[in-house]
């Protein structure tokens, strides 16, 4: 056995902790997961795992406990926000394990092999989740990004016009509703025509993801008796809504997450401020004092 510096062996540590973590993981999702195909390749990639932590257990000759909480964040994550996404998000947190591995290829040549059929395994993971869990997310995404837009335009519009918050939030509420049953529809006969996903399913979660946030955005009108203040909190929460959705999304399909969110919080911005200015002129030429 070849002998290692504390600095190396610190890292092979951290790195088998995190193998036997990630077998952990892995072991439970496999547990849960209800499609067969699935199942075999979580199995095969937890017993991985632990193939993984007793091979860095050669060079370090310790017994590493893993780490449980992680262990049960990431089964939870994977279990209320997708296979998909708790993956992906452990995927981008582990540096330690390849850190060692790259410092051990150059004196073990199993160690390339290791590494080249654990990435396959779990490439071939992702692609298959990939598929079936994202499925819908253009209809979500659809459904959020008019909301965004129509209803933070159409409340900007609508504070300037009027002064009162609660016919504000009631002309936004019916608006938001009248709208999210049009996309709804629009979405069911659009896919309907695609022939690739269920219309229903398709309809029901643009329009789900509409209502929500349309409930969300003029909420702050049923709370504050500011127009001004509520336009600023409905704003916020605006932004909010972008920032979670844009991060889940890169997750989940593996994509640059600051470009998206820049370019929906600026449309949904840039809206708002000409309808809030629109809303200005119509309350001076029309006269409307409401």
């Amino acid at each position: 056995m070849m002998e290692i510096g504390q600095n190396l062996k610190n890292r092979i540590l951290r790195a088998q902790k995190n193998e036997l973590t990630e077998h952990i993981i892995y072991k439970k999702l496999s547990e849960i997961a209800r499609n067969a195909k699935i199942k075999r390749i979580l199995e095969k990639i937890s017993a991985q795992e632990l193939s993984h932590y007793n091979f860095w257990k050669n060079y370090s000759h310790q017994v590493i406990a893993p780490n449980y909480f992680k262990a049960h964040f990431y089964c939870l994550i994977s279990k209320f926000l997708g296979l998909n996404f708790g993956l992906r998000l452990m995927e981008r947190g582990e540096k330690a394990a390849q850190t060692a591995y790259e410092e051990l290829k150059k004196i073990h040549p199993k160690i390339k092999n290791i590494l080249k059929d654990e990435q396959n395994h779990e490439d071939k993971l992702l692609d298959l989740l990939g598929k079936q869990e994202l499925t819908y997310t253009g209809s979500i995404i659809l459904g959020l990004n008019d909301a965004l837009v129509e209803l933070t335009g159409a409340l900007a519009g609508f504070t300037l016009a009027f002064t009162e918050t609660r016919i504000i939030a009631i002309a936004g509420l019916i608006s938001g509703i009248a709208a999210s049953l049009s996309m709804a529809g629009s979405e069911y006969l659009s896919t309907k025509e695609e022939g690739t996903r269920e219309p229903i399913k398709a309809s029901l979660y643009t329009g789900v993801a509409y209502i929500l946030a349309v409930f969300l955005l003029i909420l702050p009108y049923f709370i504050f008796k500011s127009s001004l203040l509520s336009l600023a909190t409905t704003l916020i929460i605006a932004l909010l809504i972008i920032l979670i959705f844009n991060f889940y999304i890169s997750v989940a399909k593996n994509i640059p997450f600051k470009k998206r969110f820049l370019e929906m919080a600026l449309i949904s911005l840039g809206v708002m401020i000409i309808s809030f200015f629109i809303g200005l002129l119509a309350r001076k030429f029309l006269n409307i004092e409401i």
